[in-house]
């Protein structure tokens, strides 16, 4: 049976756009102007996945989709502008449940979405397979940890040693288990390069929302940056990143370069230039996600003498990354997300 898809937009033309991209693969798709309409339409036939906008009339889409989440747990993918106040609104959703953001600019709509189908049809194909579980609001307790005092973030350490380092990619759901793996790390974890496939904007403001909330430093990657004990890079949307080293210590490269694996930054990019830099100095983990985006990747960094973990498919929002890499014998542990950052210090003390 197709999946069904239903798309909630006040635009015509994103809704008229959309439902052409997504149909033309073979999905069933569904419109409503806003979420008052889209409840009538749900009650009649429950979608497989929801294309959601986030500025609409009668309802926003932030206290749908918390509604949602709440009362019956549907897959949810944000279609977000690209800058201003649409932006942290589209992060507060991914906190809130939903599984993966697409963007719109104000202006050109139909054309964007045009241009940007392959990744439109990637993420809701993902999203139809993820398993999304009923929860509470988090905007408060969220708002409330960021109100906390957190202590004073250390600079990150520069030893004369060559240091341990950890390369982690993931895709759907990644956002928040990436969340859940670095607020578990101590101020002195090693440092971590990170790929989340997800738009080019969004990444400077992921990473400060999660610095505010971690005793580790977490900043979007800038060319030249020091991957050190302490510190975290995100790869901005649209580059890859590349670890390189020198002399005794470790650094990121932001490139641009064609799509590997369908994507840009890839986790492939990542994990290669880890095997070929680092090798048994590194730890490679590949988080949930859609594809199989690292999995090569993986394979080689365990080659190099790394050690490889992968989480498991109870914890994943989509199992398929890990899948991908532990059946191309990439990975040495598969974990829960909860023990995965206490196995990267395990291996990186």
């Amino acid at each position: 049976m197709p999946p069904r898809i239903l798309v909630i937009d006040d635009s015509a033309v994103v809704r008229t756009a959309l439902a052409q991209i997504l149909g033309r693969v073979g999905m069933l798709v569904e419109t409503a102007g806003d979420p008052i309409i889209a409840m009538d339409k749900m009650r009649r036939q429950r979608p497989d996945a929801i294309v959601l906008d986030i500025e609409m009339p009668r309802m926003d889409g932030l206290t749908f989709l918390q509604k949602l989440m709440r009362e019956d747990p549907i897959p949810v993918v944000v279609c977000s502008g690209l800058a201003g106040p649409g932006t942290e609104v589209a992060l507060s959703a991914l906190e809130e449940g939903a599984v993966d953001i697409v963007t719109k600019p104000r202006l050109g709509v139909k054309g964007f979405l045009e241009d940007s189908a392959q990744r439109l049809v990637h993420v809701v194909r993902a999203a139809v397979q993820a398993r999304v579980r009923a929860r509470a609001p988090v905007a408060a307790a969220r708002k409330l940890s960021a109100d906390a005092v957190l202590p004073p973030k250390r600079p990150p350490v520069i030893r004369d040693t060559t240091h341990k380092v950890a390369v982690v990619g993931a895709s759907t759901g990644g956002t928040e288990a990436l969340r859940a793996l670095l607020e578990a790390m101590p101020p002195d974890a090693p440092g971590i390069a990170i790929v989340q496939h997800m738009p080019e904007v969004f990444t400077e403001q992921f990473a400060r929302r999660l610095d505010a909330s971690c005793r580790i430093e977490v900043k979007e990657a800038r060319p030249n940056d020091r991957l050190a004990p302490g510190r975290a890079l995100i790869a901005p949307g649209n580059h890859h990143l590349v670890v390189r080293r020198s002399g005794a210590l470790y650094f990121v490269d932001v490139v641009d370069g064609p799509p590997v694996s369908l994507h840009r930054p890839s986790v492939n990019v990542l994990f290669r230039s880890a095997a070929q830099a680092a090798g048994p100095n590194a730890v490679g983990v590949i988080l949930t996600g859609m594809g199989d985006d690292g999995a090569d990747g993986l394979v080689e960094l365990k080659a190099a003498g790394a050690h490889t973990i992968a989480q498991d498919e109870a914890t994943s929002v989509v199992f398929g990354m890990p899948k991908e890499a532990i059946a191309r014998g990439g990975v040495h542990e598969i974990l829960p997300l909860p023990r995965i950052a206490h196995a990267i210090l395990k291996w990186t003390v």
